[in-house]
């Protein structure tokens, strides 16, 4: 049209002049956005409690079959290792029953039974940090 010419950026890109020419809309429209409020905690430890767990039953779903039936009648006795914290989870809990099969597992934390119950089918339990 004819009515105006199209000047680029009068009032400054984005949020610019939010403390000086545009600071009727900034207070009315979006007050609080300028300033700092409370302490910065600059050792801030997120949720440490986070501790995704894996039953024991669910345990061999974390390798394949075909792996699984390779170690199977190992005559070195040679066991696969499966490492739990690849997998995204930390904690190996006792629920279930797993093959009778040596196995390594890898974890950060094993409950007693996930222990015992490992133990007793010939594998090793590893925890890494």
């Amino acid at each position: 049209g004819r009515i105006g010419k199209h000047r680029k950026h009068p009032g400054g890109r984005g949020n610019a002049g939010g403390l000086h020419h545009h600071r009727i809309n900034f207070d009315k429209y979006h007050p609080g956005y300028f300033g700092k409020l409370g302490m910065r905690n600059y050792h801030l430890r997120r949720n440490s409690k986070w501790c995704p767990i894996l039953n024991l039953d669910k345990l061999w779903t974390l390798v394949s079959e075909q792996t699984r039936l390779k170690y199977k009648d190992h005559p070195e006795g040679k066991a696969p290792v499966i490492d739990i914290v690849k997998a995204g989870y930390y904690k190996l809990l006792g629920k279930g029953r797993i093959p009778k099969q040596p196995v390594i597992v890898k974890a950060k934390f094993f409950s007693k039974t996930a222990e015992r119950k490992i133990k007793a089918v010939g594998g090793a339990c590893v925890l890494c940090a």
